[in-house]
């Protein structure tokens, strides 16, 4: 389908900005050429057609046809190019009754406009230059945010600052693009426009960056979803019960009948800034029921792909050395939490005492039934995660899968310039890879895009945004 034609850009576009349902308040958002004219059609009040910008003004909806009031509103008034998508904008700000919503947007429509495509006012923001690609993706982010960090990472995207460090480094490169591109225009008398030595110390530098970057994108895409936390141990350890414990709810079925959980049970918590994603795995045993087999076996799995394992031992049992070294084997201790627990009905010093011997992981004490210790574990899992994140050696942190791969891509460019400068090759390939650099960073702010990316990138928006 052509997206020329799905986004005309001269249309007069409306739809209802804001989340589904009833609610106090609702908005109905107008953006083109005639929001003003289309708007004034459905108001009765101040003249929008002649208001200044940026005001706000009270007054009815009405159904011209038939001069009934459909609503008391608030009409805000944006003209352009002081508008969010560059165009002249008007917001209605309605009751919230779903049948008003949609009555109003009836007759916008019955008045010239047309209803809005996911995305469309956003996309319009980005044609208008205000904003570039990775700033509108991050609006996306920015409303979808579900935590105090997923908040922080997207509103530091939106205000360009991940733009601006990108732009920096493609300037550069530009910079020195250009001086290997007039060398090939004289390359016949033999000159060096672009110091070799200068283009291998930018190229180290950016390939050092570009990879840092690229790596940052699992740990920003676990604070923008949550980040995984694996709950493991024997049978009976109490890892439902700590669940339900951190939850404050009874989220997980808790028994003391082994073998209880036999897949995993996920349920999400805020801890500090971050949102978690708890998962209550299967007991580790030996056993010959195929359905807990598979239920264990997901359990390593769960434990292999989280960002932080809880390590549940219980304290009235025997502590077995050589089956814990097992199950963590594959873990990184800077990973690992062990948490002793029952400790209201016998003493963890023993167990403390053997683990520390063997492992170099926080251990803490804890009971799941009085509550003992519960906060000094939401302190260590906040210090872990906060060590996740520092890790990133960077103050930008990827979150979308889309930069990640261009920035993937831009280092391994990045790498094939570092290569063809240590064999001297001739400068004509360098240039090419080079350019092949410049292209990838460039598709990250929407320097250089096709229409099928946008189409794909704003289609994920809702409408009205």
């Amino acid at each position: 389908m052509d997206t020329t034609t799905i986004y005309n850009s001269s249309d007069t576009i409306c739809a209802i900005s804001t989340a589904p349902g009833a609610g106090a308040i609702a908005v109905v958002r107008i953006s083109g050429s005639d929001a003003l004219p289309i708007a004034a059609k459905v108001w009765h009040g101040a003249d929008i057609k002649t208001v200044e910008s940026h005001t706000a003004h009270l007054g009815n909806i009405v159904d011209k046809a038939t001069g009934n009031v459909i609503d008391q509103a608030v009409a805000t008034i944006f003209r352009g190019p002081r508008s969010f998508t560059g165009e002249d904008t008007v917001e209605f700000a309605i009751h919230g009754s779903r049948w008003i919503q949609k009555k109003l947007v009836g007759l916008l429509i019955k008045s010239g406009a047309r209803l809005a495509l996911p995305g469309e006012f956003t996309r319009r923001a980005f044609s208008a230059g205000k904003m570039d690609l990775a700033e509108a993706e991050a609006v996306a982010d920015l409303i979808s945010s579900s935590s105090q960090a997923a908040h922080r990472l997207a509103i530091t995207q939106m205000r360009g600052d991940f733009s601006r460090k990108l732009n920096a480094l493609r300037d550069e490169l530009i910079q020195l693009a250009s001086l290997l591109e007039l060398e090939l225009d004289f390359s016949e008398e033999d000159v060096e426009f672009a110091s070799r030595e200068r283009l291998m110390q930018l190229t180290q530098a950016l390939h050092t960056r570009l990879s840092r970057l690229a790596q940052s994108f699992e740990a920003g895409q676990a604070i923008k979803d949550g980040i995984p936390i694996a709950i493991i141990g024997p049978t009976n350890a109490g890892k439902s019960s700590l669940l339900n414990a951190l939850l404050g709810d009874d989220r997980a079925i808790v028994s003391d009948i082994h073998g209880t959980t036999r897949d995993i049970v996920e349920d999400t918590l805020e801890i500090g800034p971050y949102l978690v994603r708890f998962k209550d795995t299967a007991g580790l045993r030996q056993t010959t029921d195929t359905i807990e087999s598979i239920g264990i076996e997901r359990s390593r799995q769960a434990a292999r792909n989280a960002g932080i394992v809880i390590f549940v031992v219980d304290t009235t049992a025997p502590l077995n050395m050589d089956d814990i070294a097992a199950e963590i084997d594959s873990i990184d201790t800077q990973r690992l939490i062990f948490v002793l627990n029952k400790c209201d009905i016998a003493s963890s010093e023993i167990h403390t005492k053997v683990l520390s011997q063997h492992v170099a992981a926080p251990i803490i004490t804890i009971s799941v039934q009085t509550g003992e210790g519960l906060e000094n574990l939401k302190s260590t899992l906040l210090a872990a995660i906060e060590k996740i994140v520092d890790n990133c050696e960077d103050d930008i942190i990827v979150t979308n899968a889309r930069h990640a791969a261009a920035l993937n891509a831009a280092s391994q460019s990045a790498a094939a310039i570092i290569e063809g400068l240590a064999a001297n090759i001739p400068p004509d390939f360098i240039a090419q890879d080079l350019r092949e650099t410049i292209h990838h960073l460039s598709s990250i702010t929407g320097q250089i895009t096709t229409p099928d990316i946008l189409q794909s990138i704003f289609s994920h928006f809702c409408i009205g945004k």
